[in-house]
């Protein structure tokens, strides 16, 4: 990625809800953007598997292909980076570096660690954290100005809303799927 444009715009996450669909979601999702993998629900040998026949699909689009996990495995496993909160990750060169964050206290920790990017949720209500109270518009903004890396929204994401909220870099489990 160059400094010009150091993150794609779109970022689509995987989860057990829509392993189905993921190999249609990633032919439709525009060439050069982002994948994340995450799959908690497989056993080590599974989730292997699952990782690299998304991988494929995910790179035969060009897309960047994310592993939540240790540094260690995805370098081994062949992955551009790695996704998880920022007392995780690790620093091995080569691997993009992004984190999870929820309030102003993980946007400091974000920075600290000089994260590549950082996925500031929940924007909105969402169906795998139903009731959950999300930051909204408002909240949002203060808190990825607080940011020294691209934020990229989730929670909630549909173009629709982004649109609404008017940021350009935004991920999804559902709105993508």
């Amino acid at each position: 990625m160059t400094r010009a444009n150091p993150l794609p715009a779109l970022w689509l996450l995987s989860d057990e809800h829509n392993d189905a669909v993921l190999e249609h979601a990633l032919a439709r999702l525009p060439h050069g953007n982002a994948f994340v993998f995450r799959h908690y629900h497989l056993d080590d040998k599974a989730r292997r598997q699952r990782f690299e026949e998304l991988a494929a699909a995910a790179r035969a689009r060009d897309h960047l292909v994310i592993l939540s996990g240790p540094a260690e495995l995805a370098q081994e496993w062949g992955a551009d980076g790695i996704y998880g909160p920022p007392e995780k990750l690790g620093k091995l060169p080569g691997l993009l570096r992004l984190v999870t964050a929820h309030d102003a206290r993980e946007i400091m920790l974000a920075n600290r660690a000089r994260a590549h990017g950082v996925f500031l949720s929940p924007v909105f209500p969402t169906r795998s954290h139903p009731g959950d109270e999300c930051l909204g518009p408002e909240k949002f903004r203060e808190l990825a100005v607080q940011a020294e890396m691209p934020v990229i929204a989730l929670g909630g994401m549909t173009a629709e809303r982004a649109r609404e909220l008017d940021w350009r870099r935004w991920a999804a489990i559902d709105g993508l799927s």
